[in-house]
């Protein structure tokens, strides 16, 4: 099996898996509870808390656990915006946001809030002069995707944060950061962020466990009510496994990223020469200089569908995706995509392949001679 889904979801590391399998043995105590067993199950947040906080260089105090990157969109989210109503109610972002920004955006429209979409250019970079002219009195909240899930376009976070400082904006900058964590190299501080989210099965943690930095002194409000865990933002029991895992990801991640990186990245540029070399009528869609991570490709290839591409791959047990996990069930074209100005015959055509640090070159080199049979055959049919 050769799996280039990663950006949907990663395969949990053998470490993690065993650290988990070995606290559900030992750490089952309500982290909440005045006895030994609770106080346990606390100092293992907290150790896991202390080491995400030292791979991003904050605070603990400013990491936050969730479910994952949906609900820390949500919560960073609606919680600056129900938190700054009597400042303003206008909202900029992006017209390639993940739909767990984009869907919380058009909730806010309905309730009569002003939404700003931004353009992006052809490989994803967002419109600067659009967002400076957009950026007025009214508005409290830019929320940006760090790095794009579909087609791996990194933003320029500083120049953005100059731009809100420029215009003297009272607007927080919240960041989705679920494909930009542990995937490229940046410094919260230095970006200037107020939030940022990130996820633990994007980095070969467990599914089901997420965080969300929230810079020290910025007061949000929960969205959500009940027992006051996480310093009463985020409500509810731990889970406690999920953030030990998270933990030994991160852990790993710290000794690991840019070895990691740097392979990914080799089999990038190694894939992209041999679709070049082997199959006629691609396009690239991802921006293939620093303005891109390394872990993302996103391949176009005419007179061909990506669904029927997909399956083609699947057969042949190579796994790949046509778009956002999140949003595949859907019939709409990838409005990533839309928002570049790929033609619809591009758009049709497009496949994501999403790399990781157990991908080889033998592995490509199977991929590659897999996608030339089948983009060959799919093409016979679709010309008759």
């Amino acid at each position: 099996m050769i799996y280039l889904d990663n950006c949907a979801t990663t395969k949990i590391r053998k470490e993690v898996l065993e650290k988990m399998y070995d606290s559900y043995n030992d750490d089952f105590g309500n982290p909440s509870s005045l006895h030994r067993l609770g106080l346990k199950s606390e100092k293992k947040i907290k150790k896991s808390r202390e080491i995400i906080a030292d791979y991003l260089k904050v605070d603990s105090k400013e990491i936050f656990f969730t479910s994952g990157g949906t609900e820390s969109n949500n919560i960073a989210i609606q919680s600056i915006i129900n938190s700054n109503l009597r400042k303003g109610n206008h909202i900029i972002t992006t017209k390639i946001e993940h739909p767990s920004v984009l869907n919380v955006m058009k909730s806010y429209e309905e309730k009569g809030l002003k939404v700003t979409y931004i353009d992006v250019d052809q490989y994803g970079i967002l419109d600067m002069e659009q967002l400076e002219n957009s950026i007025n009195e009214e508005t409290i909240l830019i929320s940006i995707i760090h790095v794009n899930n579909e087609i791996g376009t990194i933003q320029d976070i500083r120049r953005i944060k100059e731009l809100i400082k420029k215009k003297k904006s009272k607007a927080h900058l919240h960041l989705d950061g679920v494909q930009s964590f542990g995937k490229i190299d940046f410094n919260l501080k230095v970006l200037g962020v107020d939030t940022f989210s990130f996820s633990g099965h994007k980095v070969h943690g467990p599914k089901g466990i997420g965080g969300l930095y929230i810079r020290k002194g910025l007061g949000l409000n929960p969205i959500v009510y009940g027992g006051n865990q996480e310093q009463g933002l985020r409500s509810g029991t731990e889970n406690v496994q999920g953030i030990i895992g998270l933990g030994e990801a991160v852990r790993i991640l710290a000794t690991n990223d840019k070895e990691e990186s740097q392979h990914v990245l080799g089999l990038r540029e190694y894939m992209v020469n041999k679709l070049k070399e082997k199959i006629d009528h691609i396009k690239i869609n991802t921006p293939l200089d620093d303005n891109s991570s390394s872990y993302i490709l996103n391949v176009s290839f005419l007179y061909t569908r990506g669904e029927v591409l997909l399956h083609y791959l699947e057969e042949k047990e190579i796994y790949v995706s046509t778009g956002s996990a999140c949003s595949s069930k859907g019939t709409d074209k990838s409005h990533v995509l839309v928002a570049t100005g790929l033609s619809e015959r591009e758009i049709e055509g497009a496949i994501r392949m999403c790399f990781s640090y157990e991908t080889t070159r033998e592995d490509i080199d199977y991929v590659i001679e897999s996608t030339k049979d089948a983009v060959e055959e799919i093409r016979k049919i679709m010309m008759r």
